[in-house]
C-alpha cells in the first residue's frame, strides 16, 4: 500500500521504526554501530562482551532498535470504537456544561464566542494530525513520553525523568473526582461539604481502579457505555434547541423566561470586548475544553492494528466533538438570554433545561454531569496507568519490575493504583477555596508544555540536523498545521503569566500564575532524580549504566540497567 507521503509500506502492521528510521535488523544495526567507533555511556545493549575486541557485539542503539514492543496479540483488545471513546470521554467532561458562560463573559458577544469555539476546533484538529503522525511513526503506548524520548535524546534519560515526575505527581483525576462528588451529592439532595465531596470523589476513583485493574473488559465496556450515554445527552440538548427554534410544541420557553435574541445578526456582535487580556482568558478556556485528542496515543500497545485505528479514531473523535461543541452552544444561545448567562452563577446547561422544562429537571442534570465526569475519570486513569507502566518497562522508575508487571489480572495494576492513590492524596490534602480550580489548571498546563515540545520536535525532523532520523511515518501532517499547533500551545504556556483584566480574578486567594509555576516546578523533581541516579551515583560508584532488554513471562519485554565498570572499554 502507499502512505500519505507517497512511500510504499508493506503493511499497517509493520514493525516500529527504530531510532535511525529503519525496521528492526539486528545484524546490520550491530555492524553500523561498530563502524561509528567505541561504545559510550549512551548505548543500550542486550549483551555486553568486554573480553574480546573481535567478537560480534550484540548492541542495539536505542529502545526502538531493540524492538521491545513485541506485544502479544492477546493484549491488543481495543478496537476503533473504544479508541474513539477514549478520546471522546477525555475531551468531554464538565466543560461543555459550564465553560460557555465563562467564555461569553470573556468575549463580550455571542459572535466572538462562536469564533473562539471554531478556533479551538482548529487547534484540536491540528493536534489530532500531529499526534496521528507521531502515533503512526511510533505506534506504541506512552504518548508524549515516547515521542519526546525519540526527539530529544540528549542528555540521555533526562526527558524521561522529567516526564515521570508529571506522570507520578500531578494527580490527573483529582479535580474531576472532586467535581463528581459535588454533582452526586447535589443529585441526592445532600449538602456538599469539604469531606463528603472528597469521600465520594475518592470512592469514584477507587471504583474506576477496580474496574480497570481487575475487570479490564468490563472497565472498557463501562467507559464505552458512558460515552454512548454522553452522546445521547448532547444530541438531546442539540435537538431540543433545534425544536425550540422550529417552534415544535413542547419545546417552548417556560412562563416568565426572557426570550433570547442571541442568534440574530444585529445582536450577535453587540458588546464585543476590546480588552486583549479578556480575549486571551476566553481563548485559554476554549483551548482547554478541547484537550484530550491525544488520549488514544497513550495506549497504542493495546490497540488492534494501531496504525489504522489511530488514523480513523482521532479524526472521527475530534470532528464529532467539534460539531457537538458548536451545535450545543447554538442550542444554549437559542434558549437562554445573554443577560441570564452573564448574570447567573449557574452552569449554562442548568439554565437551558430550566428554560425549556422547568426547575424539576435540576437533579436529573446533576446525574447527567456526574456520569459525564465519571467517563472522563475512567479514561484518564486508564491512560495514565499505562504511561506509568511504560516508564517501568523502560526502567526509568525505581522498582521497575513492579511497575512494568501485568500481574495478577493482566493489567498495569501498579500504574493504575499509583495514579489513583496520588489523585486521592491530593484531594485529601488540598485546602478548600481555590483548590479545585488549581488542581484542574495544574493538570492541564503540563499538556501544553508537552504539545509544544512534540510539535517543535516534529518541525525539527524535517530539517537537515535531524536527517539521520530518517523519519518516515505512514501519515504526515502538513507543515503549516504543525506550525499552527506549535504556536497555539506556545500561547497556552505563556498566557497564564499575562495579568488578567481588571475585575477578573483567576483565583480568590492565589496569584493568577500559581498553577503554571507549580506545574513547571514539578519538573524539578525529575531533574533532581536524573542528576542523582544517572549522573552522581554512577560517577561516585565508578560505573556506567547499560540498559538491557529482557523477555517477560507474558511475551512482552522490559528493560533493566547493568552497572558496567568505567575501566572496561571496547574499541571498534
Amino acid at each position: 500500500m502507499v502512505s500519505e507521503t507517497g512511500r510504499t509500506i508493506s503493511s499497517e502492521r509493520e514493525p516500529l521504526l527504530d531510532r535511525q528510521g529503519t525496521t528492526f535488523d539486528s545484524e546490520h544495526l550491530v555492524q553500523d554501530r561498530l563502524l561509528e567507533g567505541p561504545l559510550n555511556e549512551d548505548d543500550d545493549c542486550t549483551h555486553y562482551l568486554a573480553d574480546s575486541k573481535s567478537d560480534l557485539l550484540v548492541c542495539f542503539v536505542g529502545k526502538d532498535a531493540a524492538n521491545p514492543e513485541e506485544v502479544p496479540e492477546s493484549r491488543r483488545r481495543l478496537g476503533v470504537v473504544s479508541a474513539i471513546f477514549l478520546i471522546f470521554n477525555r475531551i468531554i467532561g464538565t466543560g461543555i456544561f459550564s465553560t460557555p458562560s465563562i467564555i461569553l463573559r470573556s468575549a463580550g458577544s455571542v459572535g466572538v464566542t462562536m469564533l473562539m469555539w471554531m478556533i479551538g476546533a482548529a487547534i484540536a484538529a491540528a493536534g489530532a494530525a500531529v499526534y496521528v503522525e507521531l502515533g503512526t511513526g511510533l505506534p506504541r503506548s506512552g504518548g508524549e513520553k515516547t515521542y519526546m524520548e525519540y526527539l530529544y535524546r540528549r542528555p540521555r534519560y533526562l526527558v524521561s525523568c522529567m516526564y515521570a515526575s508529571y506522570a507520578l505527581f500531578i494527580g490527573w483525576t483529582s479535580a474531576n473526582s472532586t467535581a463528581f462528588g459535588q454533582y452526586v451529592l447535589h443529585a441526592l439532595g445532600i449538602a456538599p461539604g469539604t469531606w463528603n465531596v472528597r469521600l465520594v470523589g475518592i470512592s469514584c476513583t477507587m471504583f474506576c481502579l477496580a474496574m480497570h485493574g481487575m475487570f479490564m473488559k468490563w472497565g472498557i465496556r463501562m467507559q464505552d457505555w458512558v460515552g454512548i450515554f454522553k452522546v445521547f445527552v448532547l444530541l438531546a440538548i442539540i435537538l431540543s434547541g433545534v425544536f425550540h427554534l422550529l417552534g415544535v410544541p413542547g419545546f417552548g420557553l417556560e412562563d416568565g423566561v426572557e426570550a433570547p435574541h442571541n442568534l440574530e445578526w444585529n445582536t450577535m456582535w453587540e458588546d464585543t470586548t476590546k480588552d486583549v487580556n479578556s480575549l486571551v482568558t476566553g481563548m485559554f478556556n476554549v483551548a482547554w475544553a478541547y484537550i484530550g485528542y491525544h488520549n488514544a496515543n497513550y495506549v497504542l500497545s493495546e490497540v488492534k492494528n494501531p496504525i489504522r485505528t489511530i488514523k480513523i479514531a482521532a479524526p472521527v473523535a475530534v470532528l464529532f466533538v467539534a460539531m457537538v461543541y458548536l451545535s450545543v452552544n447554538i442550542a444554549y444561545f437559542a434558549v437562554v438570554s445573554k443577560d441570564d448567562i452573564l448574570g447567573s452563577r449557574q452552569i449554562v446547561a442548568a439554565l437551558f433545561f430550566r428554560n425549556l422544562f422547568g426547575a424539576r429537571i435540576e437533579k436529573t442534570l446533576s446525574i447527567i454531569i456526574a456520569l459525564s465526569t465519571l467517563g472522563n475519570i475512567s479514561v484518564t486513569l486508564f491512560a495514565y496507568g499505562r504511561v506509568i507502566q511504560e516508564l517501568g518497562r523502560e526502567a526509568i522508575l525505581p522498582w521497575s519490575p513492579f511497575f512494568a508487571s501485568n500481574k495478577p489480572f493482566g493489567t498495569p495494576l501498579a500504574g493504575l493504583t499509583t495514579t489513583a492513590l496520588v489523585s486521592s492524596a491530593i484531594m485529601i490534602a488540598a485546602p478548600p477555596g481555590d483548590a479545585y480550580l488549581l488542581m484542574l489548571s495544574m493538570s492541564a498546563y503540563p499538556l501544553a508544555i508537552f504539545n509544544t515540545l512534540v510539535s517543535a520536535g516534529l518541525m525539527l525532523l524535517s530539517t537537515r540536523w535531524y536527517r539521520s532520523y530518517n523519519w518516515r511515518p505512514p501519515f504526515r501532517a502538513y507543515k503549516p498545521v504543525v506550525v499552527w499547533f506549535f504556536f497555539a500551545n506556545l500561547f497556552l504556556i505563556t498566557a497564564p503569566f499575562v495579568p488578567p483584566a481588571p475585575g477578573f480574578k483567576q483565583y480568590e486567594h492565589l496569584p493568577y500564575w500559581s498553577h503554571a509555576v507549580v506545574a513547571v516546578s514539578i519538573s524539578l523533581i525529575g531533574i533532581c532524580y536524573w542528576l542523582v541516579r544517572f549522573n552522581w551515583l554512577p560517577r561516585k560508584g565508578g560505573y556506567m549504566l547499560r540498559r538491557q532488554w529482557i523477555k517477560t513471562e507474558d511475551g512482552s519485554s522490559r528493560a533493566t540497567f547493568r552497572k558496567v565498570p568505567v575501566e572496561v572499554r571496547i574499541d571498534a
